[in-house]
């Protein structure tokens, strides 16, 4: 099987490549990069990849990357994907998440080849959502209120398109909030755990700076959601749409209470009004039953298991900060 990963240095991308090759030692696996990584941190995990520099906004780069890897299956990951950052950049995450993902179609189609594609979504599409009786399903309305969120929204409905007017296997993965290991610290849980394990090294004050603790979210370990990538590329499911999701709502005050009481040192909560968003969800909660029922596919790694090891791996990386 040949596989193309686009984003592949990314936090999904990188543990997606390396469950894939795990889980089949003799895939031909293709990397789409963009800008510096960690290219012997890459390998380790994926050995054996084959990366490729390249833009997906440059049609004429993404057709030629496509024929050279001539994929069986696409994982398109590369992404704008930071809801705040979006709001001082918005042409650039609607460039990147919409036409990018255009250009990718437009590719498949010039080449005349016939990959499954799978499209990470997100469920920042859904806006805010009033009716918090029942977990978001997959026929919630989309209703984005960031440059972020409208710019996946246009890219979810034109896989979409892409499937019912052109005959694309594409399949849609709407991801609700990701964490764990490696998750870059603009993200909540990670920007927690950094700053404790930065405390406990005595390299920042022994405070937790925060921002709104009532928002509530349905985390998923990133380690699950790369599972439930692979078991969900199918070419039966060409057109569906799956949400990867655990169903449990956390509130960031208890994403907060968890990581301190792992703390080996005393931290105090500090609230800072720029930690504040104005676009910001108060509660996102998914229903995983569909790709549940579908693959057999749950989330498997305990919510309090993801914090350590998103806190043990700030410690680690921390710790070499100090040592260098």
């Amino acid at each position: 099987m040949r596989v193309l990963i686009t984003g592949v240095t990314g936090f999904v991308g990188s543990r997606l490549a390396a469950e894939l090759r795990t889980h089949d030692a003799t895939a031909e696996i293709w990397g789409l990069t963009w800008g510096e990584f960690d290219r012997q941190t890459l390998e380790t995990a994926a050995p054996g990849i084959h990366l490729i520099e390249g833009d997906l906004i440059d049609p004429g780069g993404i057709a030629s990357i496509l024929a050279q890897a001539q994929p069986d299956v696409i994982y398109h990951l590369a992404a704008a994907s930071s809801v705040a950052r979006s709001w001082d950049f918005a042409a650039r995450s609607l460039e990147i998440n919409a036409m990018g993902t255009a250009h990718l179609f437009e590719a498949i189609l010039q080449l005349e080849i016939d990959p499954v594609i799978v499209v990470t979504s997100t469920a920042e599409i859904y806006g805010r959502i009033t009716d918090t009786s029942a977990p978001i399903t997959e026929n919630t309305p989309l209703a984005p209120i960031s440059p972020y969120g409208t710019s996946k929204a246009a890219q979810d409905l034109l896989t979409a398109q892409f499937h019912t007017g052109r005959g694309m296997a594409t399949i849609r993965m709407r991801f609700f909030p990701l964490t764990g290991p490696g998750r870059p610290p603009h993200f909540v849980a990670s920007s927690f755990a950094r700053q404790i394990a930065r405390a406990e090294l005595g390299l920042a004050p022994p405070r937790l700076k925060v921002g709104n603790l009532d928002s509530v979210r349905d985390f998923t370990d990133v380690r699950d959601a790369v599972r439930a990538c692979r078991v969900a590329t199918d070419r039966r499911h060409a057109g569906q749409v799956f949400h990867v999701c655990t169903g449990r709502g956390v509130a960031i005050s208890e994403v907060a209470r968890l990581l301190l009481e792992m703390s080996e040192c005393e931290i105090s909560i500090e609230i800072e009004g720029d930690r504040f968003r104005r676009s910001d969800i108060p509660w996102l909660v998914g229903d995983p039953a569909r790709i549940e029922a579908a693959t057999g596919w749950r989330a498997e790694i305990p919510f309090r298991q993801t914090l350590l090891d998103l806190l043990n791996w700030w410690r680690e990386r921390e710790q070499l900060t100090v040592d260098s």
